[in-house]
């Protein structure tokens, strides 16, 4: 169990460097919010607490103006002696409430992960001959290694490479909007995950995992092993149905219909009782793309809409032992026959403050009644 949770906090321009004990001391509360849903980054919060002649008010206001427009936030948890990085970004915006009655005020600090650095400069026009999409992809992350960005880039089974007598893409809005769209094409997702070491960020680029080895379980209702303060869960079957494409045969046009399997080997199921479909759901704008590019865009929805079993709930980390990671598998024990086993992790919302360090989080898999006969402890 641990004993003691230190948190760092690193902040500059570009390269960020340890705050001083003026900062650390005015620091109330953290909040992170990492979360799985495409298109979503994470987010992070500082709350410091200043008295209106704080020199800290002068400078956090500096470091949001136009003379240092990008300004780097690390955050770094120790625990048992190992740091996890819990985020690295920028801020993005600041709030100051002046206090009231003697009371010291408020600065609030909001900020995204480094995806944000893509979204600055609309490149529009820039031309890729000759290239399938991950090759562009590996060609816009390349310039952000300066920030410890490391590119992990799944070829897509989805192999185009235009001829540049036919044609050149053209890079359309900046770095992000242009991976992101590329991803959209192929059914795959982009999010850039802080670590593993400080300073360091892996941009994952390729299909949604729901695979990974384990996390410590969260029991539940177990006597002095219970480690979650809070969770319960919910069954909503009346949610799903079957997915479908329709795409049309570009000779002939007869239109052809693709039923979409929402269990593969990145989706794999994790419960035993499946929900019986009650309706049919079909896979919108996909008429015009092959058979290949939609099945791909097809089974990265499908396997959104299968997950009918919801869990939420709350944890104490000291308690806990570690920081639950989000996008990653996590089990279940002592829920009951039902909900015990593996789940997907899709949020997981950090809360620090001093002497405290709470965890909400998300779950998520495809039905009743898990597929092992027990779960990593």
């Amino acid at each position: 169990m641990v004993k003691r949770v230190e948190l760092s906090l690193m902040i500059g321009p570009m390269v960020p460097i340890p705050v001083s004990r003026a900062v650390i001391d005015a620091l109330q509360s953290v909040q992170i919010t990492t979360t799985s849903e495409i298109g979503k980054p994470s987010v992070f919060q500082l709350t410091f607490s200043l008295n209106n002649r704080s020199p800290l008010t002068t400078l956090f206001m500096l470091t949001g103006g136009s003379a240092l427009p990008l300004i780097r936030v690390l955050i770094i948890a120790t625990i048992n002696g190992t740091p996890d990085v819990l985020m690295d970004g920028v801020m993005t915006n600041h709030q100051f409430a002046p206090g009231a009655s003697g009371q010291p005020g408020t600065l609030t600090i909001t900020g995204e992960d480094l995806s944000r650095v893509m979204d600055y400069l609309p490149l529009d026009g820039v031309p890729y001959p000759a290239m399938p999409p991950e090759a562009r992809v590996l060609i816009m992350l390349a310039k952000y290694a300066l920030f410890g960005v490391v590119p992990l880039v799944i070829p897509s089974v989805m192999i185009d490479v235009p001829l540049p007598v036919d044609r050149i893409p053209r890079q359309q809005g900046s770095d992000l909007n242009y991976i992101r769209m590329l991803a959209q094409d192929v059914g795959y997702t982009f999010y850039v995950k802080p670590g593993p070491v400080p300073g360091m960020s892996i941009a994952y680029w390729g299909p949604l995992l729901k695979v990974s080895p384990p996390q410590p379980a969260l029991n539940v209702d177990m006597d002095a092993f219970t480690n979650v303060q809070s969770l319960t869960f919910s069954y909503d079957s009346d949610s799903y149905k079957l997915p479908f494409v329709i795409v049309q045969e570009p000779k002939s046009k007869v239109t052809i219909a693709i039923p979409i399997p929402d269990i593969t080997p990145l989706n794999p199921p994790l419960a035993l009782i499946p929900p019986i479909p009650n309706g049919i759901r079909p896979i919108t704008n996909a008429a015009k793309l092959s058979p290949v590019r939609a099945a791909l865009i097809g089974l990265a929805k499908a396997a959104q809409g299968a997950q009918v079993v919801k869990g939420t709930g709350k944890l104490d980390v000291v308690r806990y032992g570690r920081a639950l990671k989000a996008r990653e598998l996590v089990g279940v024990r002592g829920a009951g026959m039902a909900f015990d086993g593996l789940y997907y992790v899709e949020s997981v919302t950090d809360e620090i403050r001093r002497g405290d360090y709470t965890q909400s989080f998300t779950l998520s898999r495809n039905g009743l009644v898990s597929t092992l006969p027990r779960v990593p402890a």
